[in-house]
């Protein structure tokens, strides 16, 4: 009886907690998929695409609407009319353009151009109205032609529907030039149905290799290439950019053409399309391409009485899984980083990793919704390590881009070994984290020896310091886990190199130029020292040490007021244009990824209804179901990721603290339905567009105050409730309540800088030294000689080398060196027209300090003018002999510098009266990505003169062959020392 009384009892707790967790879960009112509005972020700056892919699939098949520009990185944007044609693979919401490959369009004509020009071409106008876009499946009607097409995907595969309006003239163009840069290719017709070939293309990937395997549903009546510029009709194999292929199909059938793409060969591309389509009709892709994405959307399930807000939630969600991207054939092979084959079985290898935008939320996203796939995420990290010697930062297709900053492969590892996503060589990732933070490249070698980035030694210094010790933190707290004491002594200490960087003063995060801070500082002002920002969204950025970033300010009232201020500043910048800084609230810039944890900093000086406040604003305001319904580009899930967190009421702010900060929910339920087969439930009570107001909160029935949980929290299942006000309640706002992240074992001692003195100067200039740490003891000395204690201000009249150093506790910063320049006191320099001041290299006088640029325009020893012409006049002081006239200018076309067109140089002897020495010419510029100094002389007649002028001729309006022209782009002059003999 016992036994029984047992077994009953059992049942009876099991049934009533799965009563209880389903009256707590939230359901789903019809397919979820339904919810899902690919056209959101395909106007704007969104840069997505609506065309059908797969969960993280290989393919992307979907129209093409635009071939250039900033505004055509996915190929298609909601504002253009015409359709190109149909290509199978797209990038989503990137800021650099690729992808486009393989181009098919159905069309009625034989017709190679694609009508780019406005001339008859094979594009087609098309109307929003006749344009269908779900989740796996894509419908549009070609007005032109009067075709309709219908598009759906496998993983590596897709397939095209298209109704011809008559059994007569049915072609299809296929075009493998469209797009970017074709380094080689083939069509090949292999049968009376089949069609295979490559296409090997540069651009942000400069060296893409895709195969691709065709076949039709109707056979092949006659095939057009293209040879050079002549159609040449022939019905067997041939090598060409382009085909026309006509179809029979005397009964007017709907043509199908069955498509796969492989990195590794046209045999993969075959393979992969037989396994994946075979005979499967259209009508079974699209259906399991569906259900596979409702299968995905299940993982969350959310309930609200707001469409919109479903809409807006269930397409983030789509958009957070659709990269990274498969890239790997059916059978195991893939092409990898050193663009040989590999192949295993043991994990799925994936590419495009945008992982400067995606660590901070998209992979925090993962390690709770998609924990295997993480895992195949960080052997691909590996894998990509062995083959091509480092971790990706930013790989696109076997091919490191070179792009964006930080080394934040490193915070994704660290981030699912601390949540215990650990299927993966742990020590191996602990090697290669490592190694990508020991290299000497992108400023490492100066953070490693000064413990910052010097303005004069790499580009935007301040986004990279602020970025590695985030990085090296994230190292560090596996390092401990590991029991890795001395890595984790050495990341911690890096990892609080964010003080070297922090001028006290303004209390920004600045630029250190040559041990002084870059000035003039205007923190509105992009400019080369941040990435993609300026000073006010950059300097928050320390979210590994909040606690030590408070203490920097002086408290957190100062973290407050300083909170407030950027949420209320003006909401414009000066300096160079950044499309990407957009969804401005004040100087918070929510288009843009640094921007992303700020609104939750609130919680961490016990103010969070702010923190409720802020992100409700952005929630409701800067995402709509609307095509230019996200604030800036996708950023491959990291705007969507954010979303996704935040309307659930929570956002990990720090990856790798295992700690979400609670925010506002959006939604009366949501439901995480995790892997493990259990759910966390978040419910809000009383929630309305007026209350978003937490008064109290419970988390498994017991009272929760804090205003953070843990990851532990949410994977073990449970429940989070909130009751909601309409007015700012109490809620979180005692000491102890709030979350920390903080420093406090191995402090370091901060470097010291110049606060006041020029580096270049006439006759002589005071120095003061100074040290964010006011307890720290500064110590300097002259060229070679000892060393003494800093007291007092002191003056500088002579060149010289200044070190110094810092010290408390016995413990030293690291010693850093400025070379002091005099300029001749009688010398001087007048500017007729204005350079700009984020390119002012050290101010009025930098064409005569003495100081030379370097190949990196970035390092700011170039002086910039934009769209001007330069004219200097130096002044001798008096009349001297001159032999030779020297200056130097920048050529970086990618960066939109030219040489001038025409330079001339001209002497006076009374400043009035100016006669021309020489001038010289440069040629008409041309294609080329090559960085070079061109340092032109002249050489006056011999005699006495007092002034030399020199006038740089600006080239103006961009080439046309230019990436900026159509956009009325006009061209930089960088130019540097004038110097006289």
């Amino acid at each position: 009886m016992r036994l029984i009384f047992s077994f009953a009892l059992v049942a009876f707790i099991l049934t009533g907690c799965s009563q209880d967790s389903d009256k707590h879960s939230a359901k789903k009112d019809k397919p979820l998929i339904n919810y899902v509005n690919p056209f959101i972020g395909t106007g704007g700056h969104g840069h997505t695409y609506p065309g059908a892919t797969m969960p993280f699939g290989m393919m992307q098949l979907s129209p093409d609407t635009r071939l250039d520009g900033w505004d055509g990185c996915s190929g298609y944007h909601y504002s253009d009319k015409y359709i190109y044609g149909f290509s199978h693979t797209h990038l989503s919401g990137t800021g650099v353009s690729d992808y486009g490959d393989i181009l098919i369009m159905p069309t009625n004509t034989i017709n190679f151009n694609n009508g780019k020009n406005g001339n008859s071409g094979y594009r087609a106008h098309f109307s929003h109205e006749n344009e269908t876009a779900q989740a796996g499946y894509y419908k549009v009607l070609l007005d032109t032609t009067n075709i309709e097409v219908e598009l759906s995907v496998s993983n590596r595969s897709g397939i095209h529907k298209y109704s011809y309006p008559s059994s007569e003239d049915q072609f299809v163009i296929l075009d493998l030039e469209h797009r970017d840069e074709l380094l080689d290719y083939k069509i090949k017709m292999l049968n009376d149905s089949t069609v295979s070939g490559f296409r090997h293309s540069k651009a942000w990937a400069t060296n893409q290799r895709l195969f691709y395997n065709i076949r039709f549903s109707k056979p092949i009546k006659n095939i057009t290439y293209l040879e050079g510029n002549t159609p040449v009709s022939k019905n067997y194999k041939y090598q060409s950019k382009k085909a026309a292929i006509q179809f029979k199909n005397p009964d007017n059938d709907p043509v199908y053409v069955k498509i796969a793409i492989s990195a590794v060969d046209e045999a993969g591309a075959q393979n992969n399309l037989e396994q994946e389509i075979g005979h499967k009709s259209f009508d079974d892709l699209k259906t399991e391409a569906q259900n596979s994405w409702e299968s995905q959307l299940e993982k969350i399930v959310i309930e609200s009485q707001n469409e919109d807000y479903k809409t807006n939630f269930y397409t983030a969600l789509y958009h957070t899984m659709i990269a990274p991207n498969l890239y790997q054939d059916v059978d195991g092979r893939y092409r990898g980083m050193d663009l040989n084959i590999h192949q295993t079985n043991d994990f799925d290898y994936y590419t495009v990793f945008s992982l400067w935008d995606t660590y901070r939320a998209a992979h925090p996203l993962y390690t709770l919704i998609e924990q295997e796939r993480t895992n195949d995420f960080i052997n691909t990290f590996l894998a990509k390590y062995d083959e091509g010697g480092i971790m990706p930062i930013w790989d696109l297709s076997a091919n490191y881009t070179g792009c964006m900053i930080g080394y934040h492969a490193v915070p994704v590892i660290s981030d699912a070994y601390m949540k215990g996503i650990r299927d993966y060589d742990v020590e191996k990732a602990f090697v290669a984290m490592k190694h990508s933070a020991t290299r000497d490249q992108l400023g490492l070698k100066s953070y490693k020896k000064f413990g910052f980035i010097p303005v004069e030694e790499e580009s935007e210094s301040v986004s990279k310091t602020l970025e590695y010790a985030y990085d090296d933190w994230t190292i560090a707290k596996m390092a401990r886990a590991m029991g890795k004491e001395e890595d984790y002594e050495t990341y911690t200490k890096r990892a609080q190199y964010y003080k070297n960087i922090f001028d006290p003063e303004t209390q920004f995060m600045r630029g250190r130029f040559r041990n002084t801070w870059f000035a003039p500082f205007d923190p509105y002002e992009v400019n080369f020292n941040y990435t993609e920002a300026n000073a006010w969204q950059y300097s928050f950025y320390v979210p590994q040490d909040i606690k030590g970033f408070i203490k920097l300010l002086g408290g957190k009232d100062k973290l407050e007021a300083q909170l407030d201020e950027l949420f209320t500043a003006k909401a414009e910048t000066s300096g160079r244009n950044q499309a990407d800084i957009t969804g401005l609230i004040g100087q918070y810039a929510h288009g843009n990824e640094p921007s992303h944890h700020m609104a939750y900093l609130y919680n961490f000086v016990n103010k969070p209804h702010k923190t409720q406040e802020k992100v409700h604003q952005i929630l409701t305001e800067l995402y709509t179901n609307e095509p230019d319904g996200i604030s800036g580009n996708e950023d491959c899930g990291q705007m969507s990721a954010w979303y996704v967190f935040a309307s659930m009421g929570f956002y990990p702010v720090t990856p790798g603290s295992n700690q979400y900060i609670i925010g506002t929910p959006l939604f009366d339920k949501a439901t995480i339905n995790l892997e493990s087969g259990k759910q966390f439930n978040i419910i809000a009570h009383n929630l309305s567009d007026t209350n978003i107001y937490i008064q109290s909160a419970t988390l498994n029935g017991k009272s929760l105050d804090k205003t953070f949980i843990s990851h532990k929290d949410l994977i073990s299942g449970g429940t989070l409730e909130f009751k909601m006000t309409g007015n700012p309640a109490l809620w979180g706002s005692l000491d102890g309540q709030e979350p920390v992240t903080k420093i406090e074992n191995f402090q370091i001692v901060p470097v010291p800088f110049i606060a006041k003195g020029n580096v270049a100067f006439k006759g002589k200039t005071e120095v003061v030294l100074d040290n964010v740490d006011k307890d720290a003891s500064i110590f300097y000395s002259f060229d070679t000689e000892e060393f003494v204690e800093y007291e007092n201000p002191f003056i500088i009249s002579e060149p010289t080398t200044l070190k110094m150093y810092s010290e408390k506790n016995r413990t030293k910063s690291a010693t850093v060196e400025t070379k002091f320049y005099k300029i001749d006191p009688n010398l001087s320099i007048k500017l007729d027209t204005e350079y700009a001041n984020q390119y002012n290299a050290g101010g009025n006088d930098a064409l005569i300090d003495g100081i030379l640029g370097t190949k990196d325009f970035r390092t700011g020893t170039w002086q910039g003018y934009w769209n001007e012409d330069v004219i200097a006049t130096v002044d001798l002081g008096s009349q001297k002999p001159l032999n030779l006239v020297t200056i130097n200018f920048l050529k970086d076309q990618r960066s939109w510098i030219f040489y001038p067109t025409e330079v001339e140089c001209f002497v006076s002897k009374d400043g009035k009266t100016f006669t021309s020495v020489d001038n010289y010419t440069f040629e008409t510029p041309t294609p080329s990505d090559e960085v070079t100094i061109k340092s032109l002389e002249f050489k006056p007649t011999k005699s006495n003169y007092r002034y030399i002028k020199i006038i740089a001729k600006t080239l103006g309006e961009l080439p046309e062959w230019h990436l900026g022209y159509p956009h009325d782009g006009r061209s930089w002059i960088f130019t540097d020392e004038i110097s006289i003999e």
